[in-house]
């Protein structure tokens, strides 16, 4: 550790080995800084760092602890690592998880990268003056850096960050994300327009006539049982352009060390389907006290063959365990795929904030100026995509 900077201060956005820590106690307004750069040290964090996403009310389960580190270990570039702690009396009251990308000008950007559908900073809902605090905390920090959080959650924590800042700030959209509320399959049903409804009822029968059986893993099987998920899930997409990160080494690795602590607190749930005794899918579902969210599954091309409707399935059996916790919502994560708008399904944007000290502005306008640019190019390749399938017949 590096020796102990004056109460208050915190350690700047250049490369460094070590956690820089302030003393407790003694902080600015009685809050105490300090910036963990240490994998090691961050691993130690876990059980603060649980009662604080506790205590934030819209905090997601991709802020866990155990995602967010375990992300580190296998994702992470050594010597980058810049987590922001702010505490009182000694109790963890705020974190902002990041990363720092090295470039002409630095970045800070939070840990999770593009397998994280949500990013968030955490800040304790009943700590007076919290977010406030890490608000200065990340100014110091980026004193050479521009502070790009990407896919944030409409009435997320870092929203309140955004808000105080002392300097230029923006904000861009981000991935689209589908939304439903917490109901029961059949609340779901009754939901969508007549034909519709006919249609889901029609799968749902099917579902119950081939006698597909649901198991809960526990937490000690769950790293065979995403074993078999991943497997089940390159099966799935064989031939079919399968993402080529949920097939690597360290997506894998990634995975077994995050979840099954996910599963013993309660964040995660891993559920198999069976077909007469035979294993046939399996899902993986991310949980918070307020969503739940169906991250990845894999199923047997035997499904497809047996006209299994595999996406009914799953929407049944996450809006049965939603519904069931007193959830409010059933989130489909990120992508805009058509199957998805069937359950009439909200549309909700993820943010895109960023911040920088005033001397730093250039940077941030080119920053944006960059990605506005990319965002329409995007747009224009979506568009010439919707209009072949209008061409032939389609729509989504």
């Amino acid at each position: 550790m590096t020796p102990a900077r004056p109460a208050g201060q915190v350690a700047d956005g250049q490369a460094g080995p070590v956690a820089a820590a302030g003393r407790e106690g003694g902080g600015s307004d009685g809050f105490d800084v300090a910036v963990c750069r240490d994998a090691e040290r961050f691993g130690l964090l876990g059980p603060a760092w649980a009662e604080l996403h506790r205590r934030c009310r819209t905090a997601t389960p991709f802020q866990s602890h155990s995602w967010l580190h375990s992300w580190w270990l296998s994702y992470g570039t050594p010597g980058c690592l810049r987590v922001v702690l702010v505490r009182r009396d000694g109790q963890l009251v705020a974190a902002a998880p990041l990363r720092l990308v090295r470039g002409p000008v630095p970045v800070l950007t939070g840990l999770g990268g593009t397998i994280t559908d949500y990013s968030d900073v955490l800040v304790d809902d009943v700590a007076a003056g919290a977010a406030d605090a890490l608000t200065g905390a990340l100014g110091r920090l980026a004193r050479t850096a521009v502070i790009d959080l990407r896919e944030v959650r409409p009435g997320a924590a870092a929203e309140r960050v955004h808000a105080g800042w002392r300097g230029p700030r923006a904000r861009l959209a981000d991935s689209t994300c589908l939304e439903l509320p917490a109901l029961s399959i059949d609340r779901l049903v009754d939901r969508l327009p007549s034909s519709r409804a006919q249609r889901a009822r029609s799968k749902l029968r099917k579902l119950d006539r081939e006698g597909i059986e649901e198991h809960v893993v526990p937490p000690a099987e769950v790293p065979e049982a995403l074993r078999r998920l991943l497997d089940l899930h390159q099966r799935q997409w064989q031939g079919r352009g399968v993402t080529a990160e949920h097939v690597s080494v360290r997506f894998a690795e990634h995975l077994e060390r995050a979840v099954r602590p996910m599963v013993e607190s309660g964040e995660a749930m891993v559920t198999e389907f069976r077909l007469a005794g035979d294993l046939v899918a399996a899902d993986l579902t991310l949980l918070s006290p307020r969503l739940s969210g169906g991250y990845l599954y894999g199923a047997d091309p035997v499904l497809r063959a047996r006209k299994v409707d595999v996406a009914t399935m799953l929407l049944r059996n996450g809006a049965r365990r939603s519904s069931a916790s007193g959830r409010a919502t059933l989130s489909l994560l990120r992508g805009d795929e058509p199957y998805k708008h069937h359950w009439r399904p909200e549309t909700v944007g993820n943010q895109r904030l960023l911040m920088a000290r005033p001397e730093l502005a250039p940077a941030l306008w080119l920053r944006v100026a960059h990605a506005r640019a990319r965002g329409w190019a995007a747009d224009r390749v979506r568009g010439r995509a919707w209009a072949r399938r209008l061409r032939r017949g389609g729509g989504g």
